[in-house]
């Protein structure tokens, strides 16, 4: 059973699992669609275990499943300040004349300091915020989009202990990615192919799109005691009207709305808490138990880190316990593990 403070709130430490390291998944399986699939069914509090290209026969005709297309930018960059040390960025979003990106080291570097990037670009420091947010010109005339797509390598998750590789730019993608802005992808996603979705169309099940540029706070785990004060960094999102209907149209007509993965979660749950439905802005919502579902009723997931916001928000779907006999079964069964690894469906 879970511990709870006084007040009933979640500790972080409810979110914690031993789990072997060679069962990190530092690359992808060979096909997509053959990573393994663990199928948790929350009325029985029972699981079973297939493959990701058999995710059709779980769905049923008149469900929908809704993917996050976003693009993973390469977006981490290397250089040389001027006294000869080495920095790292890692690039955002545009904010008008400036970029915003996060530098590593941050803490010397100074307003109107130029940084050489590997690639012959010089970018300058206009601004050094908090938590090593910095903002940065670039010079006029260049596309820094193009450039990176060129020049950047892309931002593997860093407990994959080792560097990108040229197979990262495609494995490190969705197949239906589309906008670029992403420095993480939604890795539900990464297990899709043609072949899932052409038996998917077959069988009735429908898609819907939306957008959630995928954030560095992804990755940075729940440090307060109670998972309730960890803070998310906002992230973009757009739900097209056209989904939006299309999926409230589902769940009418006796359909299930299937997330693929926690970004399709969060956008969905955050658009609905408003009247009329908020379909674009920024989101920060934390999802942890106990909380109220009303936009999704499956979710495509894959196994999360401990002490992670993206672990608590699968607690609450699924309920802390199961979740947590679940994961321990996953490492039993030798399950690949985080991003490159395999899938959950929670039913």
């Amino acid at each position: 059973m879970s511990s709870e403070c006084k007040d009933g709130a979640l500790l972080t430490s409810d979110l914690d699992y031993e789990l072997p390291e060679d069962l990190v998944a530092r690359y992808p399986v060979s096909e997509r669609d053959d990573s393994r699939l663990l199928v948790i069914h929350r009325a029985t509090q029972q699981w079973e275990h297939g493959r990701f290209r058999d995710l059709p026969d779980w769905l049923h005709a008149g469900d929908c499943l809704v993917l996050n297309r976003t693009r993973v930018r390469p977006a981490r960059t290397f250089g040389k300040r001027a006294s000869g040390g080495r920095v790292e960025l890692l690039w955002l979003r545009r904010e008008g004349p400036v970029w915003s990106a996060l530098a590593r080291p941050a803490g010397r570097l100074k307003p109107g300091e130029r940084i050489e990037l590997e690639g012959g670009l010089a970018i300058s420091v206009v601004e050094r915020a908090h938590d090593g947010l910095v903002k940065c010109t670039v010079p006029d005339g260049v596309d820094l989009e193009a450039w990176l797509d060129g020049h950047g390598h892309m931002p593997i998750p860093p407990y994959l202990g080792r560097d990108d590789e040229p197979s990262d730019r495609e494995r490190y993608q969705t197949v239906f990615a589309r906008e670029s802005g992403a420095v993480a992808a939604p890795t539900a996603g990464l297990h899709f192919t043609p072949r899932v979705f052409e038996t998917l169309s077959a069988r009735g099940v429908g898609t819907r799109e939306l957008l959630l540029h995928v954030g560095p706070g992804t990755f940075r785990p729940v440090t307060s005691e109670r998972v309730t004060d960890h803070k998310l960094d906002p992230e973009w999102y757009h739900i097209p009207e056209s989904s939006w209907r299309a999926l409230q149209e589902t769940r009418e007509g006796g359909g299930r709305v299937v997330a693929v993965g926690t970004t399709v979660v969060r956008s969905l749950e955050c658009a609905a808490r408003t009247v009329p439905p908020l379909l674009s802005g920024w989101s920060d919502l934390l999802i942890s138990p106990p909380f109220d579902f009303g936009q999704v009723d499956a979710l495509v997931t894959n196994f999360h880190l401990p002490r992670s916001s993206l672990l608590a928000l699968v607690a609450a779907f699924a309920g802390l316990d199961l979740v947590r006999e679940a994961y321990r079964a996953a490492v039993r069964e030798r399950y690949r593990f985080y991003s490159y690894g395999d899938a959950m469906l929670i039913l």
